[in-house]
């Protein structure tokens, strides 16, 4: 739809104007000491402390000046732009880019994934109504392209400026769908920047591996877990000229908000009654979660803060553990030893956006009056089986997305989550990322520290059909023609027939 087919009250809002001497005044500002840094240099961590940074809008003031009602306006009227820009998480500009050029916002058809309700018999056995939100049907099949299309957005947005090298190294440690997610922004800017990923030595899915080999990214496998990776990349990024992609850079948490607000947006901006479940990982994802719905809070676009609640599984759970001491004062964070887990992207002992996590639940709950950020474990045999039920009821969730289910259950069972709420389900990935672990349940396969047994109910398994009464059957190259193709589809049909037990009209 054309600009000037809007309704002229709205026309002025809809492509974000750069030029106004009240825009957005981006910067760093350090968790622990409070320092502020300008954005024009690569930071991960606060050059005066040491600890993680997040980016904060200095004029995020100027947003309140517009009412809740015509921000709803803006983004509902701005989803009818053909601006290609404007398309995906950019369609938040003011909240996520406001300095971002719409010359220099890349854009390879991330966000705006969908929300599918639960059929009624999910809905049922879950006890609750519920919906998936698909983020595997991101670019990469995962929801990392939300903060790589932000980080390489800002690359392109200060290669321009000239603030930074035109030939630029981004650099990940991954479990798979990082990796996926940075090798393939970083081909599409090609020849300016290149990639590199570094994976834990056959911790990754053959599905998540193939992605940043076909992309062009130099791949390398070490020994360890992903936080063994993260140290070698920390090391890295502190001594060379790389670009850090993994969630330690705050870009990558800025474009994650725009989760928060497509969720807003799908619901009408009624948030009350609302409950998002998403799993923990690295904790950049809950971290953006819980920033985004603050600021469209603040802001007036949303009325009510939604719970939220995180999960992890028993096999790497030190945020659950940090907030088991109901006393703030007493709570301690340990990082703990991860053992094999079927959520491969949660397998982190050690987040590194712990003191994010800590920093925004305390304002969350404190803007809510009471408790509404929560953290629940689940077993790894309760994330395989919840996985299997959802996709066998028309979702392709993910691992992740079965941990996420899993947690919805244990939520509703412990009374965090009320008969009246609706709950989001994060599913971070596409299940294919995945598939080997569903071969391994059906074959009754995994090893014997992942703690899974099959439930024979979910075990599907292909039946092979060969009419023991056939001579010939058709082989490639080799079909078959006349009476004896004529005896093999009569034959076959009737077998198969009698194996789903079909009655003859």
């Amino acid at each position: 739809m054309k600009l000037e087919n809007f309704p002229e009250d709205i026309q002025p809002y809809l492509i974000p104007d750069l030029t106004s001497d009240e825009g957005g005044r981006l910067i760093y500002r350090c968790l622990e000491c409070g320092q502020e840094y300008g954005i024009e240099k690569l930071l991960y961590t606060c050059p005066e402390c040491g600890q993680v940074l997040l980016i904060y809008d200095a004029n995020f003031d100027r947003l309140k000046k517009i009412s809740g009602e015509l921000w709803h306006r803006i983004f509902d009227y701005r989803k009818m732009l053909k601006i290609s820009a404007l398309k995906g998480i950019y369609l938040y500009h003011e909240f996520i880019g406001p300095i971002i050029p719409l010359d220099s916002i890349v854009y390879l058809g991330e966000g705006h994934t969908p929300v599918v309700e639960a059929n009624s018999f999910l809905q049922k056995k879950a006890g609750i109504r519920f919906y998936f939100k698909n983020d595997g049907q991101n670019p990469s099949a995962s929801f990392k392209d939300r903060g790589m299309a932000s980080a390489f957005s800002y690359i392109q947005f200060m290669v321009g400026k000239g603030y930074i090298s035109s030939d630029v190294l981004a650099i990940c440690a991954s479990t798979g769908d990082t990796s996926a997610s940075a090798a393939l922004y970083a081909s599409y800017l090609k020849p300016h920047v290149k990639s590199a990923v570094l994976l834990p030595h056959k911790k990754v899915t053959p599905q998540q591996l193939s992605q940043p080999l076909g992309s062009g990214a130099s791949v390398f496998e070490i020994p360890g877990v992903f936080d063994d990776c993260m140290k070698v990349v920390e090391a890295l990024s502190e001594k060379y000229n790389v670009a850090l992609l993994n969630s330690k850079n705050a870009w990558r948490i800025l474009g994650q908000e725009s989760y928060s607000y497509e969720i807003a947006q799908d619901f009408e901006y009624d948030m009350s009654d609302k409950v998002v479940i998403l799993p923990i990982g690295n904790a950049g994802n809950i971290t953006a979660v819980m920033s985004g719905f603050l600021k469209f809070y603040e802001t007036g676009i949303i009325k009510t803060l939604p719970k939220i609640i995180g999960v992890q599984s028993k096999h790497a759970n030190p945020v659950y553990k940090y907030y088991l001491e109901p006393d703030a004062e007493k709570r301690e964070f340990v990082p703990v030893t991860v053992m094999s887990s079927v959520a491969q992207a949660a397998m982190i002992g050690n987040p590194v956006s712990m003191p994010r996590v800590i920093h925004l639940v305390d304002i969350y709950n404190s803007m809510s009056d009471k408790q509404k950020v929560f953290f629940i474990e689940v077993s790894e045999q309760d994330i395989m089986d919840w996985e299997l039920l959802a996709n066998r009821n028309g979702h392709i969730a993910c691992t992740h997305g079965g941990e996420s289910l899993a947690a919805l259950v244990s939520a509703y069972e412990q009374k965090i989550i009320e008969k009246n709420d609706v709950a989001i389900v994060d599913s971070t990935a596409h299940a294919l990322k995945f598939s080997g672990f569903q071969k391994m349940y059906f074959e009754n396969s995994f090893p014997e520290e992942f703690e899974i047994s099959p439930n024979p109910d979910l075990i599907n398994s292909p039946v092979f059909i060969r009419p023991k009464d056939l001579e010939k059957v058709p082989a490639p190259g080799k079909p078959l023609t006349g009476e004896d193709f004529k005896q093999f589809v009569e034959r076959t049909s009737e077998e198969i027939a009698n194996a789903l037990d079909l009655k003859k009209v």
